[in-house]
């Protein structure tokens, strides 16, 4: 009964330090996106659908939610401790489904600053958070298509499936970086941009708005940095041996 209940507390440590930093994860991930609103409200004059700049401001609530927020959690989904037992259709099927609504936001902010940029006359693509935001979808876009032909179709031979599968989770990383990466020039872009055209504001005394805006980056790495702590210090256990698991079409059924 010792041993026994000595291997249950070993199990359960794992599983405490996980939902503790998973529970930290999303606080800053809710302080995160509520923070970009404020932002866009207080300073910019909230959102609208008429290409006007409170039509761009939709633009970095929607990117930051889905390309950060929504897909941070979505990689570490596979790091639930309850993920580790039992089928693994369910948590393949939620994996899909949370980056799926993240691309699908991410594309809707795409087009807000698209339409944003027509309307006002702004060359598209020009500056570099453009070539690193696009660059993050585009991947999130073939990565997402790639795994989904991969692990939830059963066309993909097992051997195929074992070859791609340490790729598929090495770009989910990538685009995660990336993400942050474009979220943290934008933040700072969109800083200069707004205070430097003002007099009374400039960017390098450090109004109110900049500090704010700062100080959401921070989260923002915050966050980042909560996610990668996670996927590195808590393995991921396959249930099942990966030969057994490889040659299981997933969409007939995984017991």
């Amino acid at each position: 009964p010792l041993r026994e209940m000595e291997q249950k507390m070993a199990k359960m440590r794992p599983a405490t330090r996980f939902y503790l930093l998973y529970s930290w994860s999303l606080l800053l991930g809710f302080i995160c996106v509520l923070s970009v609103v404020y932002w866009s409200y207080k300073w910019h004059g909230g959102f609208a659908w008429d290409g006007t700049l409170q039509h761009f401001n939709w633009h970095p609530v929607l990117m930051v939610t889905s390309l950060v927020i929504l897909y941070g959690n979505a990689i570490i989904i596979y790091r639930i401790p309850s993920s580790q037992s039992g089928s693994k259709l369910p948590w393949k099927i939620l994996h899909a489904g949370v980056t799926l609504m993240a691309l699908l936001i991410s594309v809707v902010g795409l087009v807000a600053v698209f339409m944003f940029h027509a309307q006002s006359k702004i060359p598209h693509l020009y500056s570099l958070h453009s070539w690193v935001g696009f660059s993050a979808v585009i991947l999130f876009a073939c990565q997402w298509l790639s795994g989904f032909m991969s692990f939830l179709l059963p066309f993909a031979p097992p051997w195929f499936r074992r070859l791609y599968k340490p790729i598929h989770v090495y770009y989910g990383m990538a685009i995660f970086i990336l993400s942050l990466a474009a979220s943290f020039i934008g933040i700072n872009e969109k800083l200069i941009f707004s205070l430097n055209g003002k007099n009374s504001t400039s960017y390098s005394l450090l109004p109110p708005e900049g500090q704010f805006a700062n100080v959401l980056g921070m989260l923002l790495m915050g966050f980042g940095f909560t996610v990668m702590w996670i996927l590195n210090s808590v393995q991921r256990q396959p249930s099942v041996p990966e030969h057994t698991e490889d040659r299981q079409p997933l969409l007939e059924g995984d017991d």
